[in-house]
């Protein structure tokens, strides 16, 4: 199952908006196919893994074999056939699986089905961990909001900039390279029009090897800032404040930016349930300071990934994180730390929710 999972994490931002899921299958002790769902989600896990497994032993490889599935087969026909059937005629004799799929489509009828064809199905093995790498997705179809990891790269100080706005760069290429690969695990990399106007930025992938992993990228921009000859405008959500720009919208739009306009004074919820609609379940955001104040008042920050560099740029540097607020200590949402680690000349520390509250 743990090598299912590994394949899992291999694909995962990279899905589209199906999870991403590993399958390894088992004969007498021994591995003879493996797969993962495929790029924009299709095929999936198990008809990349039959197929494997016919590849390398034959047809008839597969029968009496046992298939280790990191979520619950799909019951249902969408634009594939379901895995279930797909299970049954290959003549599997037990399927292995951490967890059920929330998917009203199939949640619980994926393991009715194959036990009904006499296969001894087993669950809840390696929960915890599938539960851990599905979580926006699991969470997403239960109803609430997409898994979000705030990230922060800052001085000593927790300052961004310098009062002039000068950014680039407080980490170092160590750091800046472990960014990318935590792009290439999300769906979406979402962004304040403050740090557009201030850095311009590409807002993708580019490590040799995962380069064609770039995310969906989203701009939080009530007044539509943003300028047409942004590079990273193409194929972009951007989201407004109200209707009050039509012609900046429609500029926009002409340049290829898709334009939503959030009802004025919506919250960051909102826009995240827009996120969650359009089957974005992971998204990584990058600032700036009042986009992360928000996300962070409103309770929306489930990880915060913070690369701090060795120096200090004074109180007249620019802040990480906006206004708060805050009037009372006990009001500030604590974090658990996870990990700190050294990247390069710079540190790296993981916080997460307490657990129950993520």
């Amino acid at each position: 199952m743990r090598l299912a999972l590994a394949l899992a994490r291999r694909g995962v931002g990279n899905t589209g908006g199906n999870p991403s899921v590993g399958c390894v299958i088992i004969k007498d002790g021994r591995l003879i196919g493996r797969g993962r769902t495929g790029a924009t989600g299709r095929p999936h896990a198990e008809v990349n893994a039959l197929s494997d497994t016919r590849t390398r032993g034959g047809e008839r490889a597969t029968r009496g074999a046992t298939a280790y599935v990191t979520l619950e087969p799909c019951a249902h026909f969408g634009r594939t056939p379901p895995c279930v059937n797909a299970l049954i005629a290959a003549g599997i004799a037990r399927v292995v699986v951490p967890i059920a799929d929330p998917d009203e489509r199939v949640s619980g009828r994926g393991f009715a089905v194959l036990r009904k064809a006499g296969i001894d199905v087993v669950t809840g093995v390696c929960a915890a961990e599938a539960a851990e790498l599905l979580a926006g997705y699991l969470r997403c179809r239960r109803g609430g909001l997409p898994f979000l990891t705030l990230k922060l790269a800052t001085t000593l100080d927790g300052k961004i900039a310098t009062a002039g706005g000068e950014s680039q760069w407080i980490t170092g290429p160590e750091a800046r390279a472990r960014v990318h690969v935590m792009r290439a695990a999300h769906d979406a990399i979402l962004v304040g029009s403050g740090t557009v106007l201030a850095d311009n930025p590409s807002l993708d992938v580019r490590l040799a090897g995962i380069a064609g992993a770039s995310p969906r990228r989203v701009i939080a921009d009530r007044g539509l800032r943003t300028p047409v000859d942004t590079k990273a405008l193409t194929a972009t959500y951007i989201y407004g404040d109200g209707d009050a720009h039509p012609a900046k919208a429609a500029a926009l739009r002409e340049a290829g930016a898709r334009v939503e306009m959030l009802a004025t004074g919506a919250s960051p919820v909102t826009l995240l349930e827009h996120l969650r609609e359009q089957g974005l379940h992971r998204v990584f955001c990058e600032g700036g300071g009042g986009l992360a104040a928000g996300l962070l008042r409103h309770d929306c920050v489930d990880r915060v990934v913070w690369f701090t560099a060795g120096f200090a740029l004074g109180s007249e540097g620019r802040a990480a994180v906006g206004a708060l607020d805050l009037h009372d200590l006990s009001l500030a949402k604590r974090f658990r730390q996870v990990s700190v680690t050294p990247v390069g000349a710079d540190i790296m520390s993981i916080w997460e929710k307490p657990d129950g509250e993520r």
